[in-house]
């Protein structure tokens, strides 16, 4: 096999970035469309067989399948895609609650196929860069991290009965949105897990009682003793934009997504030599959005054919995709708790309840506060 051939669920913004950052990709081939709306122009501008007919589509000739659907549709078509034996990469997040990533977890190892969350935060040269500066000791143990995303999806929130942002067909708001990109690189780049959270829902902008948050605040505690903030909106007035500081005893490294040279570090370990005690701008790929969507994507693109062609697993792993949507629901158990959260208490309604209980009137949890809409 010299390359792989894609079939594709979803014809929205997502494909849109995956589209671009694959186009020159050899070993990439982009074959067949599945959408439940019409989208016979996408498919023929992109030379691909369009299909309105599930089954039919899933018998093309393809080898894998990318899923951009809405979050509540993953697990529906992750099982029949395994079912029809084709490897398998999805969009994020993995799942709405563990269940589900369990679910994705058994029938995607049950039918042998490759599967992988389009994670793309973690295929990023800048985050490659800063785990592989905080594995090498260079600032030392982080003991503090701020991180933070941004991005206008006012339009979505204010649109009754449409699934972004509400609390089941989406899982929550912007947390479960963009955290899972915050929770799973800070994961790997600590190589570390979260031990509670502590959050702060609230509507800043929207106003839909149906609705879950349009901002939040997490404090998290790492296993290891590191404290993190993460904040994420989805009604900044800009591009979108993330940024990262991370604060350790020997340096700091702080990384601003906007920046064309996007990370500086300081550090007075003697490994960085004439840059000692000073701040230091190593030249990565990188560009301001979309840019940067569109070297991640590509970058888990490939990393993701790579796999197939050479019937080696993924790096990012379902199981890690999973933890990422572990610490959305202990943040979204600590703001329906009022107070922190831990892992032992998310891990007692995983095995009783089961963790849809968290989300299902996640709504009520939210604070109104500005209302800037209204």
């Amino acid at each position: 096999m010299d390359y792989v051939k894609y079939g594709v669920i979803g014809s929205g913004a997502a494909w849109t970035f995956h589209s671009i950052g694959a186009k020159k990709i050899p070993t990439i081939k982009f074959k067949s469309m599945y959408d439940i709306k019409d989208a016979k122009r996408t498919a023929r501008v992109n030379k691909m067989d369009f299909y309105d007919n599930f089954d039919e589509f899933l018998k093309s000739d393809i080898d894998a399948v990318m899923i951009f659907t809405p979050h509540y549709l993953h697990e529906k078509y992750v099982l029949a895609v395994a079912e029809a034996g084709k490897h398998i990469l999805l969009e994020k997040p993995m799942a709405t609650t563990l269940e589900g990533c369990d679910e994705m977890i058994e029938a995607t190892r049950k039918a042998g196929v490759k599967f992988m969350i389009a994670e793309n935060h973690r295929f990023l040269p800048a985050h490659k860069y800063i785990m592989e500066v905080i594995q090498s000791g260079l600032i030392g143990k982080p003991f503090l991290i701020r991180s933070y995303e941004g991005v206008d999806e006012i339009e979505g929130l204010m649109k009754s009965g449409y699934w972004k942002g509400h609390p089941i067909m989406a899982g929550g708001g912007s947390l479960m949105d963009m955290g899972v990109h915050k929770f799973a690189t800070l994961n790997w780049i600590l190589n570390d897990t979260v031990e509670s959270a502590y959050s702060w829902l609230t509507k800043q902008c929207t106003n839909l009682e149906e609705k879950a948050e349009d901002n939040a605040m997490v404090f998290l505690k790492y296993k290891k003793g590191t404290i993190a903030e993460t904040i994420v909106s989805f009604s900044v007035v800009s591009p979108c934009n993330n940024s990262l500081e991370i604060y350790g005893s020997m340096g700091s490294i702080i990384e601003n997504h906007e920046w064309k040279n996007p990370i500086r570090v300081f550090s007075k370990h003697d490994n960085m030599g004439e840059h000692k005690k000073k701040w230091y701008e190593p030249e990565i790929e990188h560009g301001p959005f979309p840019k940067y969507y569109q070297i991640s994507m590509r970058n888990e693109d490939l990393h993701f054919t790579n796999c197939i062609l050479n019937d080696i697993d993924p790096e990012f792993t379902p199981e890690q995709a999973k933890e990422a949507i572990a610490v959305v629901l202990m943040s979204y158990l600590s703001a329906k708790l009022e107070r922190t959260a831990s892992r032992n208490e998310l891990m007692e309604i995983y095995r009783t309840k089961g963790t849809k209980s968290i989300l299902e009137g996640l709504e009520k949890a939210v604070k109104n506060n500005c209302q800037l809409l209204n």
